[in-house]
């Protein structure tokens, strides 16, 4: 893991926003490339949004992203380019919460701050058998309140790290390595040989479907691309215009109507081109995509934040989802 051992506070802060629901080596190569192209605070406060996003790209979870840049601004602004080492201060930066300041704390500046993650909560889980779901309110009021009882005074920051560590190679959610853990004649979940049945949870929900369109709209060797807004699902990046069905339409109304919402247009839909499929953390779609002609009115920015008309080579500059940059690589190779 190329952060650990780090103490610079940016490091350690760009790391823990990037493993927010993110495996380790899924994350390694966007660190790398993430510092290397934006080595210090300075740099990324100074970026435009574009190029932000497009670095980030196919980590997912994109308002970190968001959140780090106008959270760099807020630092150059108010704390001359310095990562605040208090706890009340870092959370006042845009994504950072009482985990990921309690890191940067604890790491960065070797501060007494505990800190409470998935792994933390499977461990203390496991360890003192805790019997209430500790992703409820009162649960997490309790584990925060166990969590901070036991940081070592100047120890806080190899003490969370291998806490975490602990959790994320042998206190697993699934087998766990109870043989090989340093904490196996402390364990009351492994005393009674319920460790697998902690952290309690509720049951989850079924993952909801959705089907959606998308329209490919070429004008004089261009494509239309529109920008999602800030505040909504993947804000920010382009996408080709579309949008989710409603109950009783067809692929072809849902993405009349959508572009007309969206963009002020009408269009006829032609051939189908491709079919996506895709899961976010909450939910999963299925895309469809077809070849769509204008046939009246100028796009407008109605319910996009923007929109542009691009040649099809010009689509790698621009950040885009995992479906959306499906869609543009097939453009681009077959332009």
């Amino acid at each position: 893991m190329p952060w650990r051992g780090s103490k610079n506070p940016y490091h350690v802060w760009v790391s823990e926003i990037m493993l927010q629901q993110t495996q380790v080596d899924t994350v390694i190569p966007y660190y790398r490339r993430w510092l290397k192209r934006f080595p210090s605070v300075k740099k990324l406060a100074k970026a435009n949004q574009r190029e932000v996003l497009r670095v980030w790209q196919g980590l997912g979870y994109y308002s970190r992203a968001r959140n780090l840049h106008k959270a760099a601004q807020k630092v150059l602004r108010e704390f001359n380019g310095n990562v605040p080492n208090d706890l009340e201060r870092l959370r006042t930066l845009p994504g950072v919460g009482r985990y990921t300041a309690g890191a940067i704390v604890s790491i960065a500046f070797n501060g007494d701050a505990a800190v409470v993650d998935g792994n933390v909560k499977r461990v203390l889980s496991r360890l003192f058998n805790l019997q209430y779901d500790v992703k409820s309110p009162q649960g997490e009021k309790e584990l925060w309140a166990l969590a901070e009882s036991l940081v070592p005074h100047g120890k806080a920051g190899d003490y969370n790290q291998a806490l975490m560590d602990l959790g994320a190679t042998i206190c697993k959610t699934q087998n766990p390595l109870c043989e090989q853990c340093p904490l196996k004649k402390f364990c009351e979940a492994k005393k009674l040989g319920v460790q697998e049945a902690r952290p309690v949870a509720k049951k989850k929900k079924p993952t909801p479907h959705y089907d959606v369109t998308a329209g490919i709209i070429r004008k004089n060797g261009r494509v239309l691309i529109a920008q999602r807004p800030a505040d909504k699902l993947l804000g920010g990046m382009w996408e080709f215009p579309g949008g989710k069905m409603e109950k009783g339409e067809t692929k072809e109304m849902c993405l009349r109507r959508e572009l007309k919402e969206e963009l002020g247009i009408e269009v006829k839909v032609g051939k189908p081109v491709m079919t996506l499929r895709h899961a976010y953390s909450h939910f999963k779609i299925t895309l469809y995509v077809f070849e769509t002609k204008l046939i009246k009115g100028k796009p407008r920015a109605i319910e996009v934040a923007d929109f542009k008309w691009l040649p099809p080579r010009a689509l790698a500059a621009y950040p885009m989802g995992k479906t959306d940059r499906l869609i543009a690589e097939s453009l681009i190779n077959h332009s």
